[in-house]
């Protein structure tokens, strides 16, 4: 009786050994790092690589600088979006991030945007309209950690208006931030980057002026590989993903300009 029950309980286990060999592995999940004044557009481009790879892609959006820092502490990210180059290539110097993979994928613009309904016209009185009386608070991003944010400063500076506005500026820790201080009312008009101005869920709240591109030091954006990424062969994919016509269609939708080199 014993040995019949000894055989009846191997003929199950050599039956469920193969059932759980090939049982699917977890899904890959990407975990990216971005500016984030990729917001919109990052989020579109990562639905259509997910629905061409069955890859799962995690975003995690803010400053540059403060993402770069988090990275430096060990974050498990397995690539880096960065609104300028200088980020990614100072993680490259600490051996972070892999020098090969780095490239410029698009150059970012900043706005002076107003909410709709404001009596304001950044359009036609460009950034003169920040002398307005009722201009009490102008958002920004914060520059220490925001390339927007230096390129907004930069921009006043250009137009010799930084030091009679500074004491008015209210500082997002990045781009979307500032913008939501505007949205919000706490401030009458801010810097924001024309993708978020462009962006389905905001195209219709407000109004903007495109800040001429010989204001500020141009936004050349790029991206690298983490070093300790858990997923290179994936991140790779997506990387290469993220050069073809179809994202720079996307990114030219949400007002990036492509580079030439």
């Amino acid at each position: 009786m014993r040995s019949h029950v000894v055989r009846i309980l191997l003929g199950l286990l050599l039956f469920l050994i193969p059932a759980f060999a090939q049982q699917p592995k977890p899904d890959t999940e990407l975990l990216i790092a971005a500016a984030a004044d990729l917001n919109p557009a990052l989020k579109d481009i990562s639905q259509e690589f997910e629905k061409k790879t069955g890859i799962h892609v995690k975003l995690s959006f803010g400053a540059s600088g403060a993402l770069t820092q988090q990275i430096q502490n060990g974050a498990p990210f397995d690539i880096f979006f960065s609104a300028d180059m200088d980020f990614p290539r100072a993680l490259i110097q600490q051996k972070l991030a892999d020098s090969s993979n780095l490239y410029k994928y698009a150059l970012g613009k900043i706005v002076l945007w107003v909410p709709a309904d404001s009596p304001l016209d950044p359009e036609h009185q460009n950034m003169n309209v920040l002398l307005d009386a009722s201009v009490q608070k102008i958002a920004i991003a914060n520059p220490q950690h925001a390339p927007y944010g230096r390129a907004a400063v930069e921009a006043l500076r250009h137009a010799g208006l930084y030091d009679r506005l500074t004491s008015r500026f209210v500082m997002g820790e990045n781009v979307s931030q500032a913008a939501q201080f505007v949205e919000s009312g706490n401030a009458q008009a801010g810097f924001v980057a024309l993708a978020h101005a462009l962006s389905p869920a905001v195209k219709d709240k407000g109004r903007f002026w495109i800040v001429p591109v010989d204001y500020y030091p141009p936004l050349d954006q790029g991206v690298v590989l983490v070093s300790k990424s858990q997923h290179k062969a994936e991140a790779q994919q997506f990387m290469e993903f993220f050069k073809s016509k179809e994202v720079s269609d996307t990114l030219q939708k949400y007002g990036f300009t492509l580079p030439k080199d």
